[in-house]
């Protein structure tokens, strides 16, 4: 489902992606989902550390479709809902999430040189 209106914009000049994007990239990593379920698998995992708003996700879903990080699907489930829409993460979506993915590490690793957090314990 490649747009033709823009080509594809390299992985790190999407960076920082916010919080909310990052987590519905990682929620469709595992496969296709449809919206109230990449709603609450993001919840699941980020429990009370970042608020979440039905819109918000549905903003942040339509955003991550205008860049090309994600598309519809067209689900897997026989008996679901017709109204139901779906969303898989696409080949650049996933080279964007790895390159935050690195971002971030790079930060925690800058964090820990200055003791803010205590070294990885692997």
């Amino acid at each position: 489902m490649h747009n033709a209106r823009m080509p594809f914009k390299a992985a790190d000049s999407l960076l920082p992606l916010t919080p909310i994007s990052f987590e519905i990239l990682l929620a469709l990593l595992d496969g296709e989902r449809h919206g109230y379920a990449i709603l609450q698998a993001v919840e699941a995992r980020l429990s009370s550390t970042l608020p979440l708003r039905t819109g918000t996700v549905y903003r942040a879903l339509a955003r991550l479709l205008d860049e090309e990080l994600t598309e519809r699907s067209g689900g897997e489930g026989a008996g679901d809902d017709p109204r139901r829409r779906y969303y898989r993460i696409t080949t650049h979506g996933r080279a964007v999430a790895r390159a935050e993915a690195r971002r971030l590490a790079d930060q925690v690793a800058a964090a820990r040189a200055h003791r803010l957090l205590p070294e990885s314990k692997r």
